[in-house]
This record gives structure tokens, sequence and C-alpha cells, in this order.
């Protein structure tokens, strides 16, 4: 890993809590498998539906109600932060979904399938 150099503290920082939010992803989708495989199915039933795009909130949003309600799972828990990872992992699986996903700049950018 290249050595970082920062003018302040802040940018220090900012870094150090993106490197742990990536950190923190990657170990719970390593521990809830399960919630991938959900993403993905709800993902695929809204492009079933015949939607061109979606956002990644909306599909967390699902996983909530499904885990919550219908399964009546009160210990689900999702940081929201983890749908930019899911987003961007499924288009990576999925190059012909490459855009269905609306995305902004983030942690989730540096993703790499080999790292899951």
């Amino acid at each position: 890993m290249k050595k970082q150099f920062f003018e302040h503290e802040e940018e220090k920082q900012s870094y150090d809590l993106k490197s742990d939010l990536y950190k923190r992803f990657l170990e719970y989708n390593q521990v809830n498998p399960e919630i991938y495989k959900m993403f993905k199915k709800f993902t695929f039933e809204v492009i079933k539906s015949g939607y061109q795009n979606c956002g990644s909130q909306m599909i967390i949003e699902r996983l909530r109600w499904e885990s919550m309600i219908v399964a009546k799972n009160d210990k689900f828990k999702i940081n929201n932060d983890y749908a930019a990872f899911y987003s961007r992992r499924f288009m990576m699986e999925h190059p012909k979904y490459n855009n269905f996903f609306r995305i902004r700049s983030s942690v989730a950018d540096e993703l790499k399938l080999k790292d899951l």
C-alpha cells in the first residue's frame, strides 16, 4: 500500500474512516453472504419489472422489510453505507447492467471482486 501524506489532520481522519468502512463492509459481507444473494434477487426483480435503473438504497430498504416484517427478524441490521458496495458488486458481476444503479463517487469505488 502506498504511504499517504496529508496536509491536514482532517484529511487523514477522512481517509482512515473510508478505509475502515471498506474493511467493515468486507467483514460484514463475509459473515452475511445471504444479504448479497437477497440483494441480487431483488435487483433482478426490479430489472424484470422493466426498470432501466434504480437506487441501491431501495433494495436495502426492501431487505429490511423482508427481514423485519415478513420474516419477523428484528435483529437484522445493515449499514446504509453498504448499499454503495452491493450495487458496485452487482454491476461488476453483471456487466450487462453496468449502469443500472445510479452511483456517486464513493469509497466503494475501490471495491475489487477478488476482495470478496
